[in-house]
């Protein structure tokens, strides 16, 4: 059955949930490949290696079903965050935001982020992937072959582009459908100052300085099509592809070297899973790094601190954690606006300095109001839009540390967010652009005025930036790609000095992508999958 005639079909479900019954019920000991994390990576890395029928995966979640309307429903994504679908990490107190703790949501069911995210798909600038390819000193890595992966992986629903759009793809992409009059008069006011306009924005637009577009969606007849859904839920029925959920990984197994399988938490107990080829990490880039740590791989005086036997000794492990921040600003309807599609239906992408070889600032309207806890003092209008900006490409690096060698605990997360000065330089022209675009002239007809932040200068200006910082929920780099003494995993996703143990996620990436990172990651779970079957012949 083909992945279009699986999408919907009740026959189809219920034959799945029977097989995936069986196959939970019948847990083995051991699989050829375990995967760990059914989110943007896991669930293509998962469903690729399990093409090959002789192939055995393991596809290992800890949260629970995608079927929910605040899955399925675009418009309710906000209700998603704090909630059980959430992993709800939080970052330690930040001097640089006055302070201020960041609540730094990631999803925790099947689908991983791209359950629980805004839908955004956005591929990353061409300056992003060449950047990859050259710290993994393989061209395979460059932008000119992602794009052929794109091309492969995409479904595309809008117009035709063949020089940057595929077709027949697992992955569902269309335009935001009937766009709201603020999105495009979004497009309308970048015109007004300058910043060209495209038909979307993952094709000639992230090949130079950038500029505005719809944004690109994974939404299909009105409803999300994570990942997950893309790529693994049309493979549910087959009898080599396991799909367990509810089930928490706690550390990688090793006889010697060699990683052999994984210690879960599963139904109240403790189990042990063998793994015959490969163990693919998969967790994120908070997760995939505590999981690394209580394995014994990290910095040696830190694991040797709580007492965790040192396998192999990777200082760059849980560092380098970046993240996009984003300062909204907020204008007021002049009269009730309803929000269309999810909420967030264009974006941009521009220079805070002509010279900079691609953009550094990141734009995504928002359709309603999205204050931090801090700017929410100020007043929020009952009925407003907001200017989701921020940095695309910030200079400010955070790290994660180990609490206890107790694996249940969570990590201590110093997200660090503004930390180098370069980033509130940068902040700064941000939130100029974001006013002049916000108070252009094709924005009049809808609105009353601006809420905040207002013509602020000076330490007033600096004080609302520390006071709206908040993540775009874009973590990655804690694991990361290259060949110094501090990368984690070589340029084909192998852990530095270890056998078995591969990581196909966010945490993998050296910098964090130009925009939303739910497409990259379906690119490294492309590669990591191509890499594992190269290798070992499935």
């Amino acid at each position: 059955m083909s992945d279009t005639a699986s999408w919907e079909d009740p026959e189809f479900a219920h034959r799945a949930q029977e097989n995936q019954a069986r196959l939970t019920a019948g847990l083995r000991s051991s699989y050829d490949f375990i995967v760990c994390g059914a989110g943007a990576s896991g669930s293509v890395t998962a469903r690729r290696l399990a093409e090959n029928g002789q192939a055995q995966v393991l596809l290992l979640e800890a949260g629970g079903s995608d079927e929910a309307e605040s899955v399925l429903n675009p418009a309710l994504w906000p209700t998603n965050l704090g909630s059980a679908r959430d992993w709800g990490f939080r970052a330690e107190p930040n001097p640089h935001l006055n302070g201020r703790e960041i609540p730094m949501s990631m999803g925790k069911g099947l689908g991983g982020g791209s359950s629980i995210n805004v839908m955004v798909w956005a591929r990353g600038h061409r300056n992003d992937w060449d950047y990859v390819a050259a710290q993994a000193d393989d061209p395979r890595w460059g932008y000119e072959n992602v794009l052929d992966i794109y091309r492969r992986i995409e479904n595309w629903q809008g117009a035709p582009d063949p020089a940057y759009r595929g077709s027949g793809g697992p992955v569902w992409v269309q335009p935001a459908a009937a766009p709201s009059p603020v999105a495009l008069a979004l497009l309308d006011a970048a015109g007004e100052i300058g910043i060209p306009v495209f038909d979307h924005p993952n094709g000639a637009m992230m090949e130079q300085a950038g500029g505005a577009a719809i944004t690109d969606m994974l939404v299909r007849e009105g409803r999300r099509h994570s990942l997950y859904r893309a790529y693994v839920r049309p493979w549910l029925d087959r009898p080599n592809l396991t799909v367990l959920t509810g089930a928490t990984v706690l550390r990688v197994l090793f006889e010697g070297r060699r990683a052999v399988g994984l210690a879960i938490e599963h139904g109240g107990r403790q189990i042990a899973i063998g793994a015959g080829c490969e163990v693919v990490l998969s967790l994120g880039a908070i997760q995939t790094p505590k999981v690394l740590m209580h394995s014994g791989i990290g910095d040696r005086a830190e694991l040797e601190r709580f007492g965790i036997p040192v396998v192999q000794h990777l200082p760059g492990v849980g560092r380098n954690l970046q993240d996009h921040v984003s300062f909204g600003c907020t204008w007021e309807y002049a009269e009730p606006l309803a929000p269309r599609n999810s909420g967030s239906e264009a974006t941009l992408y521009w220079k805070s300095r002509p010279e900079l070889e691609a953009p550094d600032l990141l734009f995504c309207q928002v359709e309603f109001p999205v204050p931090s806890e801090r700017t929410a003092q100020r007043g929020v209008p009952a009925h407003g839009w907001t200017m989701f900006a921020g940095l695309a490409q910030p200079h400010s690096r955070g790290r994660l540390r180990l609490r206890s060698a107790d694996a249940s605990r969570p990590l201590a997360i110093e997200a660090d967010f503004l930390s180098d000065p370069r980033d509130l330089t940068t902040a700064r022209r941000c939130l100029e652009l974001c006013r002049a675009l916000g108070n252009a002239r094709a924005f009049h007809p809808f609105i009353r005025g601006e809420v905040m932040p207002g013509n602020l200068k000076g330490e007033d200006r600096d004080r609302y930036i520390r006071d709206a910082a908040v993540t775009y929920w874009h973590q990655c780099g804690t694991a990361r790609m290259g060949r110094d003494e501090t990368a984690v995993v070589d340029g084909a996703l192998r852990v530095h000095g270890l056998d078995g143990l591969r990581i196909a996620d966010a945490s993998v990436m050296p910098r964090v992508a130009t925009g939303n990172t739910q497409a990259p990651c379906a690119v490294i779970g492309e590669r990591a999958a191509e890499l594992i079957r190269e290798e070992h012949g499935v």
